[in-house]
C-alpha cells in the first residue's frame, strides 16, 4: 500500500487508483527533470529512484532515494508556478502508477478528503527535511553515514537477510551531505571492521546489528 493513499477512505483510494496509468522506466532513464512542467504525481510500484537537485553551484544533490510504497510529485501540485522542484532518475527498471494534474483536480473536486490528506503529507515531507538539515548541521558525519546505511539497509533488505546497496559512494555522499572523500574514509573503516563490503557502485552490509548500535534510534 502507497504511504499518501493509507489515511483515504476506502472509497477515496478506489476513485485515485482509478485514475491511474502504469508508466515504465529503465535504468538511469529520468522521470522528470528539475524545473520541467508537472503534469502527473507518480506511486512508486516496482524499483528505486533517486531524488536529485541542482545547487547555486552547479553541484548536485541527493535528496532522498524512493522505493516501493513512495510517491512524489505532489508538491508540484500544490505550486502556483507548476514546476517540478527535482529530477527524478530511475536507479533500475522501476515501474510508477501516475495521475495527471488535471485528474487530480476533478477527483479533488468531488473527494476533498484526498486534498487535505495531500497537504499532510506534504506537512511531513518538510518535516523529514527538516530533520535532515538538522542532522547535517550538528550530527557527526560518521553518524549521519550510519543512519542513511540503515535507511537505505530496510530498503533493500533481500528475504533472506542479505543487505546490498546499489550507489556508488559518490551517490552516498550526496545523500548524507558531504563530498566522497571523507565519506569514504568512514565507509574504509566500516569495512576494515567488517560492517560493511565496497564494491563498484556497490555497498553490502555485512552486520546490520552493528551498524545498528553505532546509530541507536
Amino acid at each position: 500500500m502507497w504511504r499518501l493513499l493509507e489515511p483515504l477512505r476506502a472509497e477515496d483510494r478506489d476513485a485515485f487508483l482509478a485514475l491511474a496509468r502504469p508508466r515504465t522506466f529503465g535504468r538511469n532513464e529520468v522521470l522528470c527533470h528539475e524545473g520541467d512542467p508537472a503534469d502527473s504525481l507518480h506511486l512508486v510500484e516496482e524499483g528505486h529512484l533517486r531524488v536529485h537537485g541542482t545547487l547555486a553551484s552547479g553541484a548536485t544533490a541527493t535528496l532522498t532515494i524512493l522505493s516501493p510504497g513512495d510517491y512524489f510529485g505532489e508538491l508540484a501540485l500544490l505550486r502556483a508556478d507548476g514546476r517540478r522542484t527535482a529530477t527524478v532518475t530511475a536507479l533500475e527498471p522501476s515501474r510508477t502508477l501516475a495521475v495527471t494534474i488535471a485528474a487530480f483536480n476533478r477527483l479533488c473536486g468531488t473527494h476533498p478528503t484526498i486534498e487535505r490528506v495531500l497537504a499532510t503529507l506534504l506537512a511531513d515531507r518538510i518535516d523529514l527535511l527538516s530533520r535532515r538539515l538538522l542532522e547535517t548541521m550538528y550530527e557527526s558525519l560518521d553518524r549521519r553515514v550510519y543512519r542513511r546505511l540503515l535507511e537505505l539497509a530496510s530498503t533493500y533488505q533481500r528475504p533472506d537477510g542479505s543487505v546490498a546497496i546499489p550507489l556508488s559512494q559518490t551517490q552516498l555522499a550526496d545523500l548524507v551531505g558531504a563530498t566522497r572523500p571523507p565519506v569514504n574514509q568512514v565507509l574504509k573503516r566500516l569495512s576494515d571492521r567488517g560492517v560493511v563490503r565496497l564494491g563498484r557502485a556497490r555497498i553490502e552490509v555485512l552486520d546490520l546489528a552493528e551498524l545498528q548500535r553505532r546509530c541507536p534510534a
